[in-house]
């Protein structure tokens, strides 16, 4: 499979060296940008599953740009870029939740292992996010249906069992989900 990537660094150089690794090692690179207001578009254009962000950058510097392109879910990954590797870098990295943080210069046996990584973590962090939507959207469906099952039991005056029974019953007559019809059931009562 062949990744797209963006990549957003001020320094047309550095840009040039990173953009021929890549395509040289079967990555698509969609994009590139000298700043993070570019780095921006690119992203909402084209949901890359990797952007590579210089931190220190014109308009939106790299970390500014790495928040919000999560915030708007805009790239896969991100992978900061920078020729600083202080403790306080380092740690406005790890607040804006990038997935891998490299120190220039970049060379070919740095960045691509560094890329490999950074979009396996990614997409592990999407199938957890999904995992976890899945988990949310299940336990909201057993809620509807256990007030739907009360509901009835009170205006039907039915067991607990036989109102499960009713529930099931319906969902099954009009090939819907028990969500559903407890939503239903729910709304009548209203």
């Amino acid at each position: 499979m062949s990744y797209k990537i963006v990549i957003a660094d001020d320094e047309p150089i550095t840009r040039l060296n990173m953009y021929e690794i890549l395509a040289a090692a079967g990555y698509d690179v969609v994009g590139e940008a000298g700043d993070g207001f570019d780095a921006l578009d690119l992203c909402r254009e084209h949901h890359p599953d990797l952007a590579i962000l210089d931190i220190k950058m014109p308009l939106i510097d790299g970390l500014k740009a790495a928040k919000q392109i999560k915030e708007e879910k805009l790239a896969g990954s991100i992978l900061l870029l920078t020729a600083y590797s202080g403790k306080e870098f380092v740690e406005q990295a790890k607040d804006a939740g990038v997935e891998g943080y490299l120190v220039k210069p970049v060379s070919e046996d740095s960045l691509l292992p560094m890329v490999e990584v950074a979009i396996a973590k990614g997409r592990e962090m999407d199938r957890m996010r999904e995992d976890i939507r899945r988990v949310q959207d299940e336990l909201e469906g057993r809620k509807l249906i256990e007030r739907a099952k009360g509901l009835l039991m009170a205006q039907e005056k039915l067991c607990e069992d036989d109102a499960y029974k009713k529930i099931r019953k319906i969902s099954m007559d009009k090939g819907r989900s028990m969500k559903d019809i407890a939503k239903a059931i729910l709304l009548n009562s209203v």
